[in-house]
């Protein structure tokens, strides 16, 4: 998967008070589905195939079709789990959409590149969205949460669900692991420190999302 490396770019400067405009993503439309149930928002997670290409030369730096176990990978949208182009180039898009996004490396790696990307490069990526789920902070994943419709989340709540969403994904229950994870949450997301996690801490938008 394509992990997000934050890097400042070395051209961003002050002109008359104010930052230049960001580079923008450069999106073709390569195929879209006539039906179209949904579109993908800030916050969802997305199951893509992806095809990684250097500008300059062609190159295919790498392929989750051909490459490590040539699975698609799932990713959350907006929130900084890959590179800047595919955030802004990746939203309205449909289940079995493709699309071709030219990133300049601002969007992408910037000045250091990473692995087999040289600094200063730009991205050829061809990307087909696969399947569009509700993101973690979504209302309706709250309301899933919320098993007793009370409109706030107890530590029960929140362990069953963990336990629910490792088993959909062929991991094993671990009841010691889910409460650590559950007493980490509530540190976080329990503003108010009374016990629940309300709707409002759960969809509120804190600064690391």
């Amino acid at each position: 998967m394509i992990l997000e490396l934050c890097f400042l770019s070395a051209f961003l400067f002050c002109v008359n008070g104010a930052k230049l405009p960001e580079p923008e993503v450069k999106i073709e439309v390569l195929y879209k589905p006539f039906l179209c149930h949904r579109k993908s928002k800030y916050g969802d997670i997305l199951l893509v195939h992806y095809d990684g290409f250097l500008e300059s030369n062609g190159t295919l730096f790498h392929s989750s079709r051909h490459h490590g176990d040539k699975n698609p990978v799932w990713f959350t949208l907006g929130i900084r789990e890959v590179i800047k182009g595919w955030d802004k180039g990746l939203q309205n898009m449909c289940a079995g959409e493709k699309r071709k996004l030219t990133i300049p490396p601002a969007l992408a790696y910037g000045k250091e590149g990473k692995g087999k990307i040289p600094p200063e490069s730009t991205l050829i990526f061809d990307i087909e969205v696969m399947e569009i789920r509700n993101g973690p902070r979504s209302h309706e994943s709250f309301q899933e949460m919320d098993l007793n419709d009370d409109w706030k989340l107890s530590k029960a709540e929140v362990k069953e669900y963990l336990r629910k969403e490792f088993e959909r994904h062929g991991y094993p229950a671990n009841d010691t692991h889910h409460e650590a994870m559950v007493e980490d949450i509530f540190k976080k997301e329990d503003e108010d420190e009374d016990g629940f996690i309300s709707a409002r801490e759960f969809t509120y938008k804190h600064d690391e999302l």
